[in-house]
C-alpha cells in the first residue's frame, strides 16, 4: 500500500509542477510581446554617443545621448523628441538600419512593409525624419 500512496503523491507533486509551469508561461508571455515594442540602434559615427529608440509599429523615432554637465560629478542623458517626420504614424512594421559611413549622425528607418525609407536625425532638439521614399 505505502509504494501505491507514494506513486499518487508523486504524480500529485508532477501535475502541480505542470500547472504552475502553465501559469509562469501564461503571464510572462506578455511581458515578452512587450518587451519587443521598441528597437535601439546607436548612430554610425564615431563621434557621437547617441542611439535611436523606434516604436516598431507606429515608427515614431526618438533618440538620446551621454551630455557633459561641467557643474556636476556626473553627465546627463539628453533626450530628443520626435519632430517633424519622425512621430508615429500609419501602423506597419518598422526597423532602424544604419549606414556604414563612420561620421554619418542619422539612421536609416524602413518600412519592411512597403520598403519605403526615410533618413531620421537630431536637428534643433529633435529628431527628424525625411519624407518616405522608395
Amino acid at each position: 500500500m505505502r509504494a501505491l500512496d507514494r506513486k499518487h503523491a508523486a504524480a500529485g507533486r508532477r501535475r502541480a509542477f505542470w500547472r504552475s509551469a502553465a501559469l509562469v508561461a501564461t503571464l510572462v508571455a506578455p511581458a515578452a510581446a512587450v518587451a519587443q515594442t521598441y528597437e535601439f540602434l546607436a548612430a554610425p559615427s564615431k563621434d557621437i554617443n547617441r542611439v535611436f529608440r523606434l516604436e516598431k509599429t507606429t515608427g515614431e523615432v526618438g533618440a538620446c545621448q551621454y551630455g557633459i554637465k561641467p557643474e556636476a560629478p556626473m553627465g546627463v542623458t539628453l533626450c530628443y523628441p520626435a519632430g517633424e517626420g519622425a512621430k508615429g504614424g500609419q501602423p506597419g512594421e518598422y526597423a532602424l538600419v544604419a549606414s556604414r559611413h563612420e561620421s554619418e549622425g542619422g539612421v536609416f528607418r524602413v518600412d519592411l512593409r512597403s520598403g519605403s525609407m526615410s533618413i531620421c536625425f537630431v536637428l534643433d532638439n529633435n529628431v527628424v525624419c525625411t519624407a518616405p521614399a522608395k
